[in-house]
């Protein structure tokens, strides 16, 4: 039977395998190959047929299994030499997820492509800690941020967030912790509540409670490490535990 190239993007979800959607699952089914990434929670490629190529393609904060140039070679590769090529991304392919970058290199090449999106962690792991990005009279917009830049400075948008009071989701940003609660800090906002959300809706999901000043202290407290999502704004406050983990008084 010949078998014609085709690529789909598709967007795992935070972690937990149910916050895959169907069509997401619709799609492994029909794989040839997976490309996957370390964020992929593993136990999703029992879904894909038991013949198809599984190859893990790392991508990682700081730790790359292949370069994205290598990935792009390889999509296309494997789709021109096995047919059903599944591109499986933690989160969402489109939301720091270089999705765009793939499409446009399998475009070149002609290979027809899908996208079927995924919930991303920079909504999804606060919802499911009870804290609303958005909540009427305290926040009017929530802002998603990278930590760090490609050159592994601070991304200049932390600078212009500081100054509003919208939620900011703040992702791949662990390492730099120290420098954004500096940033938030002089802006005089060292009390502006603050979550690190570590292994969202997985089973070893750690959550870390406090305000910009005691951040840091806490974070290395309780050792918490990456993958990490970090929620800044008033909202922060609405989470059930944060008054038992801080005695501020907070107007909301």
């Amino acid at each position: 039977m010949k078998l014609y190239p085709k690529i789909t993007l598709v967007g795992a979800g935070p972690g937990d395998t149910d916050l895959i959607s169907l069509k997401g699952l619709k799609a492994l089914a029909t794989a040839n190959v997976i490309l996957y990434d370390a964020l992929v929670n593993d136990e999703l490629l029992a879904y894909a047929p038991e013949n198809a190529l599984r190859v893990f393609v790392g991508k990682r904060a700081n730790q790359h299994a292949y370069s994205q140039q290598e990935i792009n070679e390889m999509m296309v590769a494997y789709a021109r030499a096995h047919g059903h090529v599944v591109r499986l991304k933690g989160g969402d392919p489109f939301v720091f997820g270089r999705g765009g970058e793939e499409l446009e290199y399998a475009a070149k090449y002609t290979i027809p492509t899908a996208v079927v999106p995924g919930i991303s962690s920079s909504i999804a792991l606060a919802g499911l800690q009870g804290i609303p990005l958005t909540y009427r009279g305290v926040s009017e917009s929530f802002w998603v941020i990278t930590g760090s830049t490609t050159m592994g400075v601070i991304a200049k948008d932390i600078y212009t967030a500081a100054k509003t009071d919208a939620t900011v989701v703040v992702l791949m940003g662990l390492n730099k912790l120290a420098e954004i609660a500096q940033i938030y800090q002089q802006e005089g906002r060292g009390h502006l509540p603050i979550a690190i959300i570590q292994n969202g809706s997985l089973p070893n999901e750690k959550v870390v409670l406090g305000i910009m000043d005691t951040i840091v202290a806490r974070a290395k407290e309780q050792q918490v490490g990456a993958p990490a999502v970090i929620v800044i704004g008033e909202v922060v406050a609405k989470h059930e535990q944060f008054a038992l983990h801080h005695h501020r008084a907070v107007a909301i």
